[in-house]
């Protein structure tokens, strides 16, 4: 892995380890000069670079790649700061509306600007077959799974537009990174988007307001659906049904995909985010529109109370 660091400026520097992500990649602080490492042993770093590179060219603040050997699952990319919108909120809560407001511009200049790349594409179908994992792993309900699955697409297919749009898919505070020396768009760095596809519209503005790792106050969520939507020149009232089921698919498959983290790849700290990820599924079921798809998920999944909880502990 420190191959790649022969040969160039970093040769020599420091090199510390930081806290990585879901996946298995490994993330360490070189310098000076600053800059990260990043290790992917699934060697799937040309997907990053790619994206890295199309979000650069249309005026975005993701990650310079300096140095990238595609075959060893290794690059060395720029360092963009280490203020995740998280930990800045955590000391200063009260700027919580100036940074939600700079990542709702970032959406919206995604959306305007189009980032150019053959990327996957969450179809209606798609969409409903990621959500497998909400009956398998957290529910060990495998007999729910088409009912589930049934639901949310009569859901999709009711309300969902079939047009698709660029989407990072991890886009929320912890993949933030808070740069007030800077200005305008180039405020927020951009982290974790390797797996960026095309999805319905909005799919990134939910992952924001329906954040599994922090709370997001109603009028702060609310304030940031209704500028998403001003800025595509959408009402939230027409788009409010749409959205919905999009914040629903999205926590159905994260609880499936936490559960799974914590029993078979022995993260058990996963399972104290269950709590809020139901919350924010519920409230995206509250929605009118959902009322049916809301009785088929509630008769499926329990909710993440103690017994739950003690059934996923490795």
């Amino acid at each position: 892995m420190f191959d790649i660091l022969r040969d160039t400026r970093w040769a020599n520097s420091a090199c510390a380890p930081i806290a990585g992500d879901a996946s298995a990649r490994r993330y360490f602080r070189i310098g000076p000069p600053d800059a990260i490492l990043m290790d992917d042993p699934t060697h799937s770093t040309q997907r990053f670079a790619d994206v890295a590179n199309a979000l650069l060219a249309i005026g975005l603040s993701a990650p310079e790649i300096h140095v990238h050997n595609p075959d060893s699952g290794t690059m060395i990319i720029a360092d963009l700061g280490q203020t995740e919108f998280a930990k800045h909120l955590t000391h200063h809560p009260s700027d919580a509306a100036e940074l939600y407001k700079a990542a709702t511009d970032v959406l919206l200049q995604i959306i305007r600007r189009k980032p150019a790349l053959k990327l996957s594409e969450m179809t209606h179908q798609v969409a409903v077959e990621m959500i497998d994992l909400a009956a398998l792993h957290y529910a060990d309900n495998a007999a729910a799974k088409d009912d589930i699955a049934s639901g949310l697409r009569d859901a999709f297919d009711a309300y969902v537009a079939h047009d698709l749009h660029f989407a990072l898919r991890d886009f929320h505070a912890e993949n933030l990174i808070w740069r007030p020396d800077r200005f305008g768009l180039d405020q927020v760095g951009l982290l974790d988007f390797q797996d960026a596809c095309f999805a319905p519209i909005g799919y990134d503005m939910m992952s924001l307001i329906r954040d599994a790792r922090r709370d997001v106050p109603s009028a702060l969520a609310d304030k940031v659906m209704a500028d998403f939507c001003h800025g595509i020149g959408e009402t939230q009232e027409d788009l409010s049904a749409h959205l919905a089921c999009v914040g629903v698919q999205r926590n159905l498959r994260i609880l499936g995909i936490f559960a799974r983290l914590a029993r078979q790849e022995n993260k058990p700290q996963y399972l104290a985010l269950l709590p809020r990820v139901w919350r924010c599924l519920m409230i995206d079921l509250d929605h009118p529109a959902l009322g049916k798809l809301r009785g088929i998920v509630l008769g499926a999944l329990p909710p993440p109370d103690n017994a739950t909880l003690q059934r996923l502990t490795p």
